[in-house]
């Protein structure tokens, strides 16, 4: 692994670890048994290392955010699709546990946050568009637009919220709070379905 990938690696793990304002670039340094000097080489800060460690984090997102469309999807699809950004969004964790400020303090991060809340609500739309012409929901445009709302947020801070609570951020629990948030809106049969998959998807994980 080249050293600019080993001080991102490095720096996640800290940052996630005991949150990015607590940790400077002279720990990070530190901890890889290597000089300011060096670091400083690869990243002129701590700025430049947090915008790295987001490209990184909009880059292994990129995919899943622009699925095929005249892909077919079953069911179970959809939370695997989710269930697959929720692992991304707890892997760079330390991106939303402070998003407000973090954003305040680096212009560039807060465009490009913007952008990809927008990229997701786009993508969380047109999943729901999916099932709407397939017949399986049954609410009209402007509760679906909520809805989009209510998953993006629960997406971004329901694994901070479940620290404040003192628990373990859980990617599983995440999952089960988005299906039964659309589950409302599922015709009667897809809805009792969906139900019984969030809970039998909280026990095989237990």
């Amino acid at each position: 692994m080249k050293t600019r990938d080993r001080i991102l690696e490095c720096a996640l793990q800290l940052f996630n670890e005991k949150g990015e304002p607590n940790v400077s670039t002279m720990e990070v340094a530190n901890e890889m048994g290597i000089s300011p000097g060096n670091l400083y080489y690869h990243f002129h800060g701590k700025e430049p290392l947090i915008l790295g460690l987001f490209e990184r984090f909009q880059h292994e997102l990129a995919p899943l955010l622009d699925p095929p469309p005249d892909v077919e999807l079953a069911p179970e699809d959809y939370w695997l699709f989710l269930h697959l950004i929720v692992e991304r969004l707890a892997q760079y964790r330390f991106l939303f546990q402070d998003l407000s400020n973090l954003a305040g303090r680096l212009p560039k991060l807060a465009k490009g946050i913007r952008n990809l809340l927008n990229a997701l609500k786009r993508t969380l739309a047109s999943l729901l568009a999916r099932l709407k012409a397939a017949g399986q929901l049954v609410s009209d445009t402007q509760a679906l637009g909520q809805l989009v709302e209510q998953v993006t947020m629960t997406l971004l801070f329901s694994l901070d919220y479940q620290r404040i609570l003192d628990r373990e951020g859980e990617v599983r629990l995440v999952v089960y709070q988005i299906m039964m948030l659309v589950a409302p809106h599922l015709l009667p049969p897809v809805k009792v379905a969906t139900e019984r998959m969030a809970l039998q998807y909280l026990e095989d994980h237990d």
